[in-house]
């Protein structure tokens, strides 16, 4: 929830990383960005997240246990979250890149 509460409180598109919320690297298409939370042992929660123009932001892609997947999350993320935002855009009306 924390993270959440962290998104909508953010006042414009971030431009920079945060110790929060982080640029992920491997998306191709769209602009994707990470929310963390602080480190616990054998826990890792991960928010993707795409701020459309003039919108709310939209998390794509929820990854509960990280931990366990490792960089396989990451290898496939820009991929899979690629997909969502084109199925979000067309749901809205809209083109997809």
């Amino acid at each position: 929830m924390a993270q959440l509460e962290y998104l909508k409180e953010l006042k414009d598109v971030p431009d920079t990383d945060t110790p929060t919320l982080r640029r992920v690297r491997q998306s191709k298409t769209y602009p994707l960005w990470r929310v963390s939370h602080p480190y616990r042992s054998g826990i890792a929660i991960r928010l993707i997240v795409w701020f459309p123009p003039e919108k709310p932001p939209v998390v794509v892609l929820f990854a509960n246990d990280k931990a366990v997947m490792g960089d396989v999350f990451y290898d496939s993320v820009g991929a899979r979250a690629d997909q969502i935002i084109d199925a979000y855009l067309r749901s809205e009306g809209g083109e997809s890149v």
